[in-house]
């Protein structure tokens, strides 16, 4: 049984197909989906899927640093006023990105430690989003003062970077860009190995080899472990079995006669 780590399969993208999109996951034995929260726009969407497939569909709870702006502070009630009307596995996707816009810079670090403190209190990992700003990141997570849980979504960095990370306490969520021809992710992964790692696409974004540059989807992640396989030299299952059992441990999911293989 495949995992995927990070999906927004409740994103309009999917909107025309989304049974099919689970089927076909399904088919390629991926099980479970953990779904990041964006922010108030989509939250509704991403809930009700939850709702629809409980056995499936995991939803964690959280502002997206893209979503920061002017109206920050409701943006933050809204989010907070859910937790403990629902079942979340997580909070996020939040973090910094400086890619698209610096202009609220410091409200995202102010939103990003209030989601950190808010893991710390429920005791629930935190799924980090950190494009163009994973120096940042570290800078953030060296001043909190507990033992942090999470992945580093669509983990960017070095191998220095990344075991960095996984000091702290975070596993590295791997897509598919490390099928990419010019991608540096499979050097790291390489001399990381496939302990600290988990599953994840990112759908509908950074389709993998040999779909890359089409809509994403988690029927698309064992492509993703054979070529973290091909680059350890090891066999596919063994990437599967472990990546498995750490977003498992990770996200305190369990395995369900609905979801068993």
């Amino acid at each position: 049984m495949f995992i995927d780590t990070h999906s927004h399969i409740y994103a309009e993208e999917f909107d025309n197909d989304r049974e099919e999109v689970i089927q076909r996951a399904l088919a390629a034995n991926v099980r479970q989906i953990v779904l990041p929260d964006i922010d108030s726009t989509t939250r509704q969407a991403m809930l009700s899927l939850a709702r629809a497939h409980p056995d499936m569909m995991y939803p964690t709870l959280g502002v997206h640093p893209t979503s920061v702006n002017e109206s920050y502070k409701t943006e933050m009630q809204l989010f907070e006023k859910l937790l403990g009307q629902e079942t979340i596995h997580g909070i996020g996707e939040c973090g910094i990105d400086l890619y698209w816009d610096k202009t609220f810079y410091k409200e995202q670090i102010i939103v990003f430690e209030r989601q950190l403190n808010i893991a710390r209190e429920m005791d629930l990992p935190v799924i980090i989003h950190s494009r163009d700003s994973l120096m940042e990141i570290f800078a953030v997570l060296k001043r909190q003062h507990y033992n942090m849980k999470g992945i580093l979504h669509c983990f960017p960095g070095t191998e220095e970077d990344a075991r960095r990370a996984i000091d702290l306490g975070f596993l590295l969520g791997i897509g598919g860009v490390v099928t990419f021809k010019k991608s540096s992710m499979a050097e790291v992964v390489g001399r990381i190995g496939a302990e600290h790692l988990v599953l994840e696409t990112d759908a509908p974004y950074l389709a993998p080899v040999p779909y890359r540059g089409k809509r994403n989807e988690s029927s698309y992640i064992p492509c993703i472990a054979a070529k973290i396989a091909e680059i350890l030299g090891i066999d596919t299952k063994k990437v599967e079995e472990i990546t498995t059992n750490n977003a498992m441990n990770l996200f305190n999911l369990h395995v369900s006669s609905a979801n068993c293989s």
